[in-house]
């Protein structure tokens, strides 16, 4: 694919294109963990915030809505992608670049599986359980509804924006050395008679 982009010049060997190839995966898997830890993040310090001060109906009866319609086309690709592309790169740089890459790749992807993990394992099956409270305008007892909700809901949350907020930052580690070692191969090609 990145041939297709960007044909390798007869200049280029294949190990450039391969390296190419490493680098866009590993700024891949950093776009998509950057979406994906600014979505979280969002949460943090607006979504959550502001439903703080409403009234329970009207926090149920949001976080109902916005459960619903969260699970979409411009959701998944960051959501599903930052966790695929970052154990591509990690796969792409197992052959070259070193330890020092592979090590912040191996951190940012253990840090978003656990940002995934709790995202899977706590707060969609507390989404669910909102969502089986039913119609915030028939509950008898609104208040123990969010309570139930709310605080834990928020935490873990908050918990899965730091790690992927961490495993941005190992990913744009891992590229500006990736960078590096790109440069410094090119650098020693062209002293190569």
């Amino acid at each position: 694919m990145v041939q297709l982009l960007f044909p390798p010049s007869s200049a280029d060997s294949l190990a450039t294109a391969a390296q190419r190839a490493r680098g866009w995966a590993l700024a891949s898997a950093a776009l998509a963990m950057g979406l994906i830890a600014g979505f979280f993040y969002a949460y943090a310090c607006s979504v959550m915030t502001g439903l703080a001060r409403v009234d329970d109906r009207t926090f149920i009866d949001s976080m109902q809505w916005i459960n619903a319609t969260v699970r979409n086309l411009w959701f998944a690709p960051s959501f599903f992608g930052a966790l695929a592309l970052t154990a591509l790169a990690g796969l792409l740089h197992l052959p070259r670049d070193g330890r020092q890459v592979q090590v912040w790749i191996v951190a940012a992807f253990a840090l978003y599986a656990t940002a995934f993990g709790i995202t899977m394992g706590i707060n969609v099956p507390l989404n669910e359980d909102l969502a089986a409270a039913g119609d915030s305008a028939a509950l008898s007892d609104p208040a123990a509804v969010r309570n139930a909700y709310e605080d834990r809901w928020v935490l873990w949350s908050t918990v899965r924006t730091v790690a992927s907020t961490i495993a941005l930052g190992c990913l744009l580690r891992a590229l500006v050395l990736h960078g590096r070692c790109f440069t410094r191969s090119r650098f020693e090609a062209t002293l190569t008679p």
